[in-house]
This record gives C-alpha cells, sequence and structure tokens, in this order.
C-alpha cells in the first residue's frame, strides 16, 4: 500500500508542478486576469486559473494508480461496494464542477449559476453511490441521508473557495487537510481507494504551491478551488463510508473545520448586515484572513496564523478517533493553559510585529 501511495503522491506532485506554467500561458490568453480593486488583496493582475494544473496532477495519477491496482487485483472496482460506479459519479461531478468555475474565471457567472452547477455537482456522486447513509450505525432515512450529502459537499466546496482570499491560503488549507485525511483513513481501515485518491490530491496541490506562496505567480481560481472543496468532500464520504463510529464521522468535519468556521460565519454576517438571504451571495472583507490583516499581520504571517490553526484542528480529530475524546480534550485544555501562560508574552510580541509592519509599509502594502 505504502508503495502505491508513494507513487500516488509523487506522480501527481510532478505532473501539477510541470502543468502550471501553461496553465498561466492559458489563463493570459482567454483573459483569466485576476485584476485588482478595493477587496483585492493582490496590487497587479495574476493569472487566475492555475487550478486545472491541480485537476491534471490529481487525474493523472489516479487514473494510472487505479488501472494499475486493478490489474494487481488490489482493488476491484466491481464487488459489492461498486466503486466503478461511484468514481463514474466523482469525474461526472468534478467535470460539471469544473467547467462553471472555468467560465466563472473567465466570464464570473452569477451565485445563484455557481450554486446550482455546485448542486448538480453534488447530485451526481449521490446517485451514483457516494453518500452519507450510516452515522455510528444506524441507517438514515433516505431524505436525510439526501440532504446531508447534498449539504456536506455543495457547504465544503464554497467553504473551500470561500477561504481563497491570500497568497497560499487555499492551497496550504487543502494541503493540511488531505494530510490530516490521510492519517484518518489510513490508521482506520477506510477503503484504499479513498486513501490512494487523498493522497494524489495532496501531491497536486503542493505541486501547485511553489506558484502560489507569497508573492503568487498564478492564483487557483474558482477551477482550483472549488475542485479542491469538491473533491475534499466526496473522498471524505468514501474514507468514512465503511466506519460505525461517530467520532470518525465527525472527523472531516474537523478536519475541515477553519473553512466551516469561516463560511457559517460569513453567512450569519451578511444575512445580518444585509437582512436578507441574498446578502449572502454579496462579497465582503469580513473573512478570518481579512480580519487579521487588519489587525496589522502581513500576508504570510496571516496565512502561516491559519495554517497553524487547520493543523491544530487537523491533529485534534486524529486525537479523537485514535485515543478517544478525553486525550483530545485534555490535549486542547494542555494547549490552552500554555497559550495562557505565555499571553502576556505573545501579546507584546504581536504589538512589536504589528508595529514593525507598519513601519516598513508591509500592512498598508498588503491591503491596498
Amino acid at each position: 500500500m505504502w508503495g502505491d501511495i508513494a507513487i500516488a503522491f509523487v506522480l501527481a506532485f510532478f505532473t501539477s508542478f510541470v502543468t502550471v506554467p501553461y496553465t498561466i500561458k492559458l489563463a493570459k490568453k482567454v483573459g483569466a486576469i485576476d485584476k485588482p480593486n478595493n477587496r483585492k488583496i493582490n496590487k497587479k493582475p495574476i493569472p487566475r486559473i492555475g487550478g486545472i494544473a491541480i485537476l491534471v496532477g490529481f487525474i493523472v495519477s489516479s487514473v494510472y494508480l487505479i488501472i494499475a491496482m486493478t490489474i494487481e487485483k488490489k482493488i476491484i472496482l466491481n464487488d459489492i461496494d461498486n466503486y466503478k460506479m461511484k468514481l463514474l459519479g466523482f469525474l461526472l461531478g468534478i467535470m460539471t464542477v469544473e467547467v462553471f468555475a472555468y467560465l466563472d474565471d473567465i466570464k464570473d457567472l452569477s451565485p445563484i449559476i455557481k450554486l446550482l452547477a455546485q448542486i448538480i455537482s453534488a447530485l451526481f456522486v449521490y446517485f451514483f453511490g457516494i453518500r452519507i447513509d450510516v452515522i455510528n450505525g444506524v441507517t438514515l432515512q433516505p431524505f436525510i441521508s439526501f440532504a446531508l450529502t447534498i449539504g456536506w459537499i455543495v457547504g465544503i466546496t464554497n467553504a473551500i473557495n470561500l477561504i481563497d482570499g491570500l497568497d497560499g491560503l487555499s492551497s496550504g488549507i487543502g494541503l493540511i487537510s488531505c494530510f490530516s485525511l490521510l492519517i484518518i483513513f489510513a490508521t482506520n481501515y477506510s477503503p484504499l481507494i479513498s486513501i490512494i485518491l487523498i493522497t494524489a490530491l495532496a501531491g497536486a496541490i503542493l505541486g501547485f504551491m511553489p506558484f502560489n506562496l507569497y508573492p503568487a505567480k498564478t492564483f487557483m481560481g474558482d477551477v482550483g478551488a472549488q475542485f479542491i472543496g469538491y473533491s475534499l468532500s466526496v473522498i471524505a464520504i468514501i474514507g468514512v463510508a465503511k466506519t460505525v463510529t461517530l467520532f470518525v464521522f465527525i472527523a472531516p468535519v474537523l478536519v475541515l473545520g477553519l473553512p466551516i468556521f469561516d463560511t457559517l460565519f460569513a453567512i450569519c454576517r451578511r444575512i445580518i448586515k444585509g437582512k436578507s438571504f441574498k446578502a449572502v451571495f454579496e462579497a465582503d472583507k469580513g473573512h478570518l484572513h481579512h480580519r487579521l490583516m487588519k489587525q496589522g499581520f502581513t500576508q504570510k504571517q496571516s496565512v502561516f496564523i491559519l495554517y497553524a490553526l487547520s493543523v491544530t484542528l487537523g491533529m485534534l480529530a486524529i486525537i479523537i478517533i485514535e485515543d478517544g475524546i478525553w486525550k483530545a480534550a485534555s490535549f486542547l485544555l494542555l494547549l490552552m493553559a500554555i497559550v495562557a501562560i505565555g499571553y502576556s508574552e505573545i501579546t507584546k510580541f504581536k504589538a512589536e510585529l504589528i508595529k514593525e509592519n507598519k513601519e516598513l509599509g508591509l500592512v498598508e502594502k498588503d491591503n491596498k
């Protein structure tokens, strides 16, 4: 298994890495350029369909491994789980979400059209057999299973997309989520195919990141952010489908806790501010990364803070599954106590750091 995991990761990494320059050329040719405005962090136009490289890396690696492992009989696609149909539904869903995401990166589609495309993509995997239908050994009613599955997929797809506001943020959060889920899958007897898929996704994201970290040469765009969110949500369902433990089921929720919280907070904030549900679709500058930069942190520092939070949530999920809620709770309490002890020094360091950022003009530069 570990040899296949290594192949999935390395193949996806190199495929994604060598594809990025081609996506930059394509972006310039089709006009997929992210231009600066009062909401954007970037000061100059940046190509924004780099996420195509992540898609290509994932597809090349996944298809090769699935074919090779089927020949070796490590994976049986036509068994009782019918992974052949599930993978077909996953592929059709990817094609649907990517076509509309690509059009959005070029022409800026309306939020309603994008939401409909995401729902259709979720319907593909649901009707092809990928669904949340058992929780803690209890089989869910069909309408509950349907609502949970569609809501989870659409929600995570949008969560990763909404947090994509700083160089390297969405790609880094996606990568951390992949590694967290990989550990959870590998230690909890998840289907081998879910382990290969999450590994391929991790490799593809890492191959893209050298071009996306600050200062970014390219953005992943909706075509990348929606693909990562959609794939994470679907692979998470495949990975925990055979488990009967509630903790294993909620692990993906913890792993993706940061974008989920940011999205829920954004929805509530926009409804309260706009006093209508329509306000949910209106972009603002109230996301976590915006708030950190308003505090005086630079792009790099804000991204690092959010990376640290995401890693902590991923570790918490792993600890809960491996050692139970008591150890996770004690770990969290100990971590909070350590932070509390050093709070005064941390506050002083933060103030000095922000002061230095302002003196160097770094904050103003990032917020223009």
